[in-house]
C-alpha cells in the first residue's frame, strides 16, 4: 500500500467516525494554495489525527507547526506522523491555541484554521500577525449553517458570521469564501501589518 493509499484510508475512517479532518475538496484547495504561495512554513490550528498535515507534508517540502489540545488526538497524530515518516518536519504544540498563538513568533506562508469555530474571531489577530505578506489564511467550516441554524447553534453561527465580517472588512486581506466542504474562507494577506 502506498502512502497516498494509506492516507486516503485513514482520512475515510476519520470522516466516517466524524473525527475532525477536512473534506477532500477542502484538502485540494489547501494543496493548491500551498503550491501557489510556495509554502515552506505552515501553521495548522487544530491537528486532529494529523491527517491534513501529513497530506501537506507529502505534497510539499514544507515544515508544519500544528496545535492540538485533545490528548487522544495528540497521541493519534504523533503515531500517524511516525507512521508516514514525517515527524522530523512537524512541531506538534500541545495545549489550547488561545494560549499558544500569542507566544508564536515565526512567519508562516499558509495558516489552516480548523479548530473550535467559536474561537475563530479570537484567533484572527494572531493569525494575521503570524502570516507573512503574500501568505494565505484558510478557515474551514465557515458555511456550517448555510442551510439554516438550529436553535442550539445560534450563538456559534453568530461567532462564525462575526469572524467572516472581520476578515472581509480587514483591508490587509483579500478574502473569498469557497463552496467546498462546509465552506472554506481563503484570505490572502496583501501587505505586512
Amino acid at each position: 500500500m502506498t502512502n497516498q493509499e494509506r492516507l486516503a484510508a485513514l482520512r475515510a475512517a476519520a470522516q466516517e467516525e466524524r473525527d475532525p479532518t477536512c473534506s477532500d475538496d477542502v484538502l485540494v484547495v489547501l494543496m493548491q494554495e500551498a503550491a501557489r504561495v510556495g509554502a515552506k512554513h505552515i501553521l495548522e490550528i487544530g491537528t486532529g489525527r494529523g491527517l491534513t498535515s501529513i497530506a501537506l507534508l507529502l505534497a510539499t517540502d514544507a515544515r508544519i507547526t500544528t496545535i492540538e489540545r485533545e490528548p487522544t488526538r495528540i497521541a493519534a497524530a504523533r503515531g500517524n506522523f511516525a507512521l508516514f515518516g514525517v515527524s522530523d518536519r512537524v512541531t506538534l504544540l500541545e495545549g489550547d491555541a488561545a494560549d499558544i498563538l500569542p507566544c508564536l513568533k515565526d512567519a508562516y506562508d499558509l495558516i489552516f484554521l480548523d479548530a473550535a469555530k467559536v474561537q475563530y474571531r479570537r484567533f484572527l489577530p494572531d493569525c494575521k500577525r503570524l502570516l507573512r505578506a503574500g501568505g494565505v489564511l484558510c478557515a474551514d467550516d465557515v458555511l456550517l449553517f448555510s442551510s439554516g441554524v438550529p436553535k442550539k447553534r445560534k450563538m456559534l453561527a453568530q461567532h462564525i458570521e462575526e469572524f467572516l465580517q472581520d476578515l472581509q472588512a480587514d483591508g490587509d486581506f483579500v478574502a473569498t469564501v469557497l463552496p467546498v466542504g462546509k465552506g472554506l474562507a481563503v484570505a490572502r494577506k496583501e501587505r505586512a501589518s
